[in-house]
């Protein structure tokens, strides 16, 4: 990974200030492609690496991987018509089509796996599902909360009844954009942090996927932007204490989920840079660092006060691979090739909808 971090450290110290230290602004095509490169082959070993363990790999796994083929759909055909990023689209091509047949093999696995789940959130699987922005707005310092819940009374099987109701995928027929009293409570309990917080903004994310806009979803950008402002101080906190081990997950996360939701200022070089380096190179996933460094103990002390982390239906293997970080990985690093393609827009600058975070944090 030297000449990896070189590369990079080479990219951050020639190219221009990029304002708020974002991805946003390298719009030619040679530095558009001199950052795409290693960000590929990242993805293509995380690509074999999902091949090879495609029968253990769960649903959750898969959800990151249709997320990136989303987003190299459009990476693809963008770049298809610029010459000098060409050869890039071709790769990128393959890499979709490899990603694509790998969904479609892991959806007769689950069906024999965990049939239950799958029938609930086989939508998310599908092509089309997820919406990539077009529009892009900055996070929202003073929307950060000035303290976080002391307990954590959030539970997986909680979210996910919440999930099935919004995406009305349960076994009573419902239609979508159902929302109870008790989701409703669940999904904007103001405090939440962790995996807390980037399920409450999963649900709103999947509620505009879902084209729900009535009753609170009215306010769904305004939760969004809430949710969201409050993920990047939390990152902001794993990024402080070196990115520890059980900080990666919800940071890989927390990019996921803002990027989709149209934030540019998770999109930082230097979180591209940190999350190139958490790649485990035999393998190609992400997970466990086969060697713990002597930080780890403040990390989870940490990890108790800000990353409260939930029961997830997670798969841990033997080498220390992580079905859900490589999964989170691989979306987040798609959103780092999406928003190289998207922005900015040819002829204009972007307009944010909200004021973007001061430049001392």
């Amino acid at each position: 990974m030297a000449s990896l971090g070189l590369l990079l450290l080479l990219l951050l110290t020639a190219l221009p200030p990029l304002g708020c230290y974002s991805l946003p602004g390298l719009d030619t095509a040679q530095s558009k492609a001199t950052i795409a490169d290693p960000i590929l082959s990242a993805l293509e070993r995380a690509t074999i690496f999902l091949e090879q363990r495609l029968p253990e790999i769960n649903l959750d796994g898969m959800v990151g991987v249709r997320v990136l083929e989303e987003q190299l759909k459009s990476v693809q055909e963008k770049w298809a018509q610029e010459p000098l990023l060409q050869p890039l689209s071709l790769r990128v091509g393959t890499l979709r089509e490899k990603l694509e047949a790998a969904i479609q093999r892991s959806l007769l696995y689950l069906k024999l796996s965990d049939p239950k789940y799958l029938r609930e959130f086989q939508l998310t699987l599908q092509p089309g599902f997820w919406k990539l922005p077009h529009a892009w707005i900055h996070t929202n310092a003073s929307l950060v909360y000035p303290t976080f819940e002391p307990q954590d009374s959030f539970s997986e099987e909680s979210s996910d009844a919440c999930l099935v109701q919004l995406l009305g995928t349960g076994t009573d027929s419902s239609e979508p954009c159902g929302l109870s009293d008790l989701c409703r409570s669940l999904m904007t309990k103001p405090g939440c942090s962790g995996y807390c917080l980037s399920h409450q903004m999963l649900f709103f994310l999947w509620a505009r996927m879902r084209g729900c806009t009535q009753g609170p979803f009215q306010q769904s950008q305004d939760y969004i932007n809430l949710f969201c402002a409050n993920m990047m101080d939390l990152n902001r906190r794993a990024e402080a204490i070196g990115y520890a081990y059980p900080t990666r997950d919800i940071f890989m996360e927390n990019i996921m989920f803002c990027g989709m939701g149209g934030f540019s200022d998770f999109y930082k070089l230097r979180w591209l840079e940190a999350i190139l380096t958490w790649q485990k190179q035999r393998e190609g996933c992400f997970g466990e660092p086969d060697a713990e460094d002597e930080e780890l103990s403040k990390a989870i002390q940490y990890q108790q006060h800000f990353l409260r982390r939930v029961k997830r239906r997670e798969k841990q293997f033997s080498d220390g691979c992580s079905s859900h970080n490589t999964a989170t990985a691989v979306a987040a690093l798609g959103g780092f090739l999406y928003i190289l393609a998207e922005y900015p827009p040819a002829n204009r600058e972007p307009h944010p909808s909200t004021p973007p975070p001061p430049s001392s944090r």
